[in-house]
């Protein structure tokens, strides 16, 4: 359990005022790690500071990022980098909106490339160095279990979620003799905002009841529940930490058993 501690690390977490990135900034700060949150909205991005500041009795760190911005992501990683040493980054990024790949138009590809793995591939350029410099690098993407089994009407984040995930393999085994990992947490449904607008989205095209929705979801999932945030997030702190030293290159689904193949 030593090795679960992060005491003396910092990590930088994308999408990190909300959701899936919030829980990874929560574990992470528990474990002892100072976080820099990443994120679009001031308002919310201080409300959580707030909180994990209470948790690790530090003094974190905002950046107001919008992915659609390319320039700024590097400008701001630039600036970081320069006061402050990363050795723990989360890609995280909302996913785009739901749909099918036929109906959806080449911007909508472009601008969810942009935000997951160009944006990504410049951050992690950044600190990669700083990483090596420290002696410790762990790099973790948040993606989704389309990676292993496309999902029906995420046409759009199918394709770039398999992207994502590409390009972390091929990282991962460019970094591997430095001692930096990447790996990838592969959620399935879990209880958050996206889900909401998952459910209301099935409600609206078959014209169901809020229930009915969540049972038809419910039914694909052989532990017949949703994830907590929380159980993603701790298996974002394992392969975060000390303990995970020797794995690199894994899509590691955390999902109730959704995905069936070995």
């Amino acid at each position: 359990m030593d090795n679960m501690q992060l005491n003396g690390k910092t990590a930088l977490v994308c999408g990190g005022s909300d959701g899936l990135g919030y829980g990874a900034a929560t574990e992470l700060a528990k474990a002892g790690a100072k976080i820099v949150l990443v994120g679009r909205s001031p308002a919310k991005l201080n409300e959580k500071k707030r909180t994990i500041d209470a948790i690790n009795h530090m003094v974190n760190k905002t950046i107001e990022l919008d992915f659609n911005n390319l320039e700024k992501v590097e400008q701001a990683m630039t600036d970081l980098v320069n006061s402050t040493p990363i050795h723990i980054l989360i890609n995280n990024c909302g996913g785009p909106p739901p749909g099918k790949l036929l109906d959806a138009d080449i911007q909508s590809l472009q601008v969810a490339f942009g935000q997951h793995v160009l944006a990504s591939h410049l951050i992690s350029k950044k600190l990669i160095p700083v990483m090596m410099s420290s002696g410790y690098g762990r790099i973790i993407n948040i993606i989704s279990t389309s990676v292993r089994q496309p999902i029906m009407g995420l046409g759009v984040s199918n394709t770039i979620r398999g992207a994502m995930a590409s390009w972390s393999k091929t990282l991962s085994l460019e970094l591997a003799d430095t001692g930096i990992t990447v790996n990838n947490v592969l959620p399935g449904t879990t209880k958050t905002s996206r889900l909401d607008n998952i459910i209301n989205a099935k409600k609206a095209k078959f014209k169901i009841s809020e229930q009915e929705a969540r049972s038809m979801m419910l039914a694909q999932i052989p532990m017949n529940r949703f994830a907590e945030v929380e159980e993603i997030s701790r298996s974002i702190l394992f392969l975060a930490s000390p303990d995970a030293s020797y794995i690199t290159g894994v899509n590691l689904q955390v999902d109730g058993g959704k995905i069936k193949s070995i």
